[in-house]
């Protein structure tokens, strides 16, 4: 019997890490590497952001669509970083601002910012976008608050 369904699924697995604190889903990362044929959404539909991944051969059509307005309350910012370039440090921290620990992104990856707190330092020269809802309220948007210093970092 052969093992290569699993092992792909594995495979999968390590391409996308869900960044967890206390039973609460903080961050999802989607690696570079992350390739599977067809739609993939990686976010729960209860979520104000979602995330999904498309892969088609050349010739696929997809539905001309419009979006109809749904009314949506958003409470929480929620945001999407797609790393094009450089290397870049994401520091967790929960609710209380304490910090839980830190992962690397690299050029091609994708993080969503669920919940808790989030401080970066760039390792290597970075391009980046930044995708979240808006309008954008400004000061009220964020608290900010210091950071831990990097002899403390646990990658």
């Amino acid at each position: 019997m052969s093992n290569k369904p699993r092992e792909a699924e594995a495979r999968v697995r390590r391409m996308i890490e869900h960044i967890e604190h206390s039973g609460e889903l903080l961050a999802l990362i989607i690696r570079a590497s992350y390739a599977k044929p067809g739609i993939s959404f990686f976010t729960h539909s209860s979520l104000s952001q979602q995330v999904g991944y498309m892969q088609h051969p050349s010739g696929k059509l997809i539905d001309p669509h419009v979006h109809n307005p749904v009314k949506r309350e958003v409470d929480l910012t929620q945001e999407v970083l797609v790393l094009r370039k450089g290397r870049l440090r994401v520091d967790f921290y929960d609710e209380n601002q304490a910090y839980l620990y830190s992962r690397t992104l690299e050029a091609g990856d994708v993080i969503l910012l669920i919940k808790g707190g989030h401080g970066f330092e760039v390792l290597e020269e970075i391009e980046m976008f930044e995708i979240k809802q808006g309008p954008y309220a400004g000061d009220e948007d964020k608290t900010r608050f210091q950071g831990i210093s990097a002899d403390k970092v646990k990658v």
